[in-house]
């Protein structure tokens, strides 16, 4: 999947939600022994992404879970996220600006509780000038959701809401949906908030390969397609709309089974090809990849010998 540096932009912007679908915390340095190496046991957008992406950094993530530095564009999509679910909250007279924005300290202060590596983020910021400014851009991307959506008429379904289903084949997707609205016919509409800037129309589809992919689970747990999927982008202050319907997500969930097949063939043999993008230049492990001189750690699974003819690796589009 070709993307360009605004999509960098925007994978940035999404650190709450990929650590969280991955569970990646904290790993020691050293490569764990193989009793303890764990095999890949599920798919959630992220991660398919990222194998899309490359499938190395896949690897560097899932199985060998070398720790990644949190950066200010990542916490920040993360303020952000917290500060909008906790508004909905308030009684619908209460969800106004001034109101989300008052939520931004408190969320940051619950944030740094959670995940102390947020801290280095401004620790070379004695006077606190940086993280002012940093605040006051979260409360900017906050505000700027007002004139987006009107939160004084929603009721969400739920609010960052895990869910986890099993294909037949046995691939178990997850991930957590932002929010869900159900209208009162019984019409379901999945919402994703974006802090990052909405993509050029060339790389929308993308972007809703992490809609199409909810919906897809949404399908199977509930037996509903989603009426609609939409990204709210608030970095530009842009809708992106799309009204799926059963042969898309038939076409994701063949996709995602291709995919996971080439996934599990690189784990057996421990083929991680890196597929260098220009997304290179946001990666934390350029030390440890071949591209750039560097060496990947001992791979910590049993491998076998490759089959002929297998899956060209990060090859599939995500659609």
């Amino acid at each position: 999947m070709e993307t360009s540096t605004e999509g960098a932009a925007e994978a940035q912007s999404d650190g709450m939600k990929a650590a969280a679908e991955a569970a990646v915390a904290t790993i020691p340095p050293a490569s764990p022994p193989l009793a303890q190496a764990v095999r890949p046991a599920s798919l959630s957008p992220s991660r398919a992404s990222d194998f899309m992406q490359c499938p190395l950094l896949y690897r560097f993530r899932v199985i060998d879970r070398l720790p990644e530095k949190p950066s200010e564009a990542a916490t920040r999509g993360t303020l952000v996220h917290a500060v909008l679910e906790r508004l909905f909250d308030a009684p619908a007279v209460e969800r106004t600006a001034p109101r989300a924005r008052s939520l931004v300290p408190g969320q940051w202060d619950r944030l740094r509780e959670s995940r102390p590596e947020v801290v280095e983020l401004f620790a070379d910021d004695p006077e606190g000038e940086r993280l002012a400014r940093w605040l006051g851009e979260a409360e900017r991307l906050v505000e700027r959701w007002f004139t987006l959506e009107d939160p004084t008429r929603l009721e969400p379904a739920e609010r960052e809401l895990f869910v986890e289903a099993e294909l037949e084949s046995g691939l178990r997707l997850r991930g957590i949906i932002d929010r869900v609205d159900v209208a009162p016919t019984g019409e379901v509409r999945i919402v994703d908030y974006k802090t990052g800037k909405a993509p050029r129309p060339e790389y929308a589809e993308g972007a809703l390969f992490q809609m199409k992919f909810y919906a897809l689970v949404v399908w199977r747990l509930k037996k509903v397609v989603p009426r609609r999927l939409q990204l709210v982008y608030l970095g530009s202050g842009d809708v992106l709309t799309y009204d799926p319907v059963l042969a898309d997500l038939e076409r994701v969930e063949r996709k995602l089974l291709a995919l996971w097949e080439a996934i599990r063939l690189a784990t057996e043999t421990g083929d991680w090809r890196p597929r260098p993008t220009k997304l290179c230049g946001w990666c934390d492990h350029q030390a440890v990849c071949p591209e750039f001189g560097g060496t990947p750690p001992p791979y910590p699974l049993p491998v076998r010998a490759a089959e002929s003819g297998g899956t060209e690796q990060g090859r599939m589009g995500p659609d």
